[in-house]
């Protein structure tokens, strides 16, 4: 479920923690309940062997480009990438506690 308040946002950076696996994946919509049903359904084909997903974290923005942009910050600078998951490791846990 996603908060109302990032309806307000045209473009959301998002990662998902696959239920499955160890695992979590980062990318940018401009709808997030339809881009997590693909990835739920298997509709993406690099993340349909690791589904189940769940939602871990969004980050919204007016601007596309700055959305775009800050994904590829975080998936192509490792720093960026590992401060931004000490920072919402609860976050990564509490999706652990789903998988149960």
């Amino acid at each position: 479920m996603t908060p109302h308040l990032f309806r307000a946002f045209m473009h959301l950076v998002y990662i998902i923690k696959s239920l499955k696996r160890d695992l979590l994946y980062i990318g940018y919509t401009n709808n997030i309940e339809k881009r997590l049903q693909e990835h739920n359904n298997g509709d993406s084909f690099t993340t349909s062997k690791y589904k189940p997903w769940t939602l871990v974290y969004l980050e919204g923005y007016l601007s596309e480009e700055d959305a775009k942009h800050r994904e590829k910050m975080i998936k192509q600078f490792g720093k960026v990438y590992s401060q931004l998951k000490r920072r919402i490791a609860k976050s990564i846990n509490c999706a652990e506690k789903v998988r149960g």
